[in-house]
């Protein structure tokens, strides 16, 4: 995997809407943090337009993507929020540039099918907080790790045990984000390959069954039999159907995975919360899994 050029005080990083639509005064928190760390950023086009729900048309995201990726002086592209939208983009994009001279792309939610994309191209990536969600009090932890990662700065995570845990220890590079994202871009060109690597998921406002449904699908194409490791990040505000589905998501996941003999470990903080750690998609990392906690840290020769 190619890694993306650290970040240095002074560097130009851009933002753009790559999904849904965003005003500049809902991204300027995250704007103002960038500048506290020696950014200069740069707004796309994106910003503020719209189509409907989306930001801007098709054409207008995929352009100003495509020139904040063909820029030589922007060294970071931020999308400035999810939402819907990325996937109508994703084919049209030119990677070849980029691939010659990569830099640091940054999202998660339904940015998760880009950053899949990059890892098939060969390239890191990170699922991590994005413009619209920095620069706040509550998510200090969340914005100091994607900074630590942007600027090469070392990192790693512990997290306390969960009584649902299987134990065990795996290495294997990180890929995954968003589950529904995941379930989407399977037999596309962005479909990412699973076996020996350690894969996170989370998830949020999804029924219970339509959880299952999409484990069921992954498990039954044999994307979850051969992974090292399973990282189930936060499925936040789940709903149920009005006869109730009668499992969670840990039973859910347990169900489909638990048999397999990795390691698993639930509750782990990346997702649609504050405490959304941010994780270099596509890099080889350590995870292990005891009776007392969960470390997740990526291989020494790489921080």
């Amino acid at each position: 995997m190619i890694t993306p050029p650290a970040l240095q005080k002074g560097d130009a990083v851009g933002i753009v809407c790559l999904a849904r639509k965003v005003s500049l005064e809902d991204i300027q928190d995250g704007v103002r943090l960038l500048e506290t760390w020696g950014l200069r950023v740069v707004l796309g086009k994106s910003v503020g337009a719209e189509d409907g729900y989306l930001g801007g048309a098709d054409e207008l995201r995929r352009s100003d993507f495509q020139q904040m990726l063909d820029n030589p002086e922007i060294k970071a592209v931020f999308s400035a929020r999810g939402g819907y939208g990325t996937t109508r983009i994703l084919d049209q994009i030119d990677f070849s540039g980029f691939q010659k001279s990569p830099k640091w792309v940054i999202g998660f939610s339904d940015i998760t099918a880009m950053l899949c994309h990059l890892h098939t191209l060969g390239l890191e990536s990170v699922h991590g907080t994005m413009p619209l969600l920095m620069g706040k009090p509550e998510t200090g932890e969340a914005d100091e790790s994607l900074r630590r990662i942007l600027f090469r700065e070392p990192l790693s995570y512990a997290t306390p045990a969960n009584p649902l845990n299987v134990l065990g220890a795996a290495t294997g590079q990180l890929v995954g984000g968003n589950l529904i994202l995941l379930d989407t871009i399977t037999g596309t060109a962005s479909e990412v390959e699973y076996t020996g690597k350690i894969l996170f998921l989370e998830d949020v406002g999804e029924h219970y069954y339509n959880i299952d449904r999409v484990l069921v699908h992954l498990r039954r194409l044999g994307k979850l039999e051969k992974l090292a490791g399973l990282v189930v990040g936060q499925f936040s505000d789940m709903k149920d159907t009005a006869v109730p589905f009668g499992r969670d998501v840990p039973q859910i996941i347990l169900e489909h995975c638990g048999g397999y003999g990795y390691p698993i470990c639930f509750d782990f903080p990346v997702g649609h919360v504050e405490r959304n750690l941010a994780l270099v998609v596509g890099r080889e990392a350590m995870l292990q899994v005891t009776a007392e906690s969960v470390s997740l840290h990526y291989t020494p020769t790489r921080f």
